[in-house]
């Protein structure tokens, strides 16, 4: 499914495209193990990272921890081949002062933002041309 368009611009994906921003609020941990609750887990040679709901990480032998994110879902399926989706978004927030802590899963893409940011972050994302925003 994920090489069917390849020949769709980018700015389709923007202009066609839905986001969905979850209620809850996320904490992305350092930890000395994985957790099945989380959102997503990233386990390399250094270290485990974890993204998970916030009133849910209490216990989970945490070394470390960032709180007050939130997720921001791109509600469509992009493909490999798309070329400079994450950069273009990744630029214009950058250039607004939002940092951002960027997941992938197989079919598309998730970017958490601090709450604070997250008025900001959909405004820039509006901009683009997602014209729907779901939360």
């Amino acid at each position: 499914m994920a090489s069917q368009q390849p020949s769709r611009k980018l700015k389709n994906y923007f202009e066609e495209g839905k986001i969905y921003i979850s209620p809850k609020t996320y904490a992305i941990l350092k930890t000395n193990k994985p957790l099945s609750n989380a959102f997503a887990v990233i386990q390399d040679h250094k270290e485990i990272t974890v993204v998970i709901e916030q009133e849910k990480m209490h216990g989970c032998g945490v070394i470390s921890v960032e709180k007050g994110w939130k997720i921001i879902t791109f509600d469509l399926v992009l493909p490999f081949e798309l070329v400079g989706f994450l950069a273009k978004v990744t630029t214009l927030f950058a250039r607004a002062k939002i940092s951002v802590f960027v997941l992938s899963s197989y079919s598309t893409d998730h970017i958490l933002v601090k709450d604070k940011d997250l008025i900001q972050a959909i405004r820039v994302l509006k901009g683009l041309g997602f014209k729907k925003v779901k939360k």
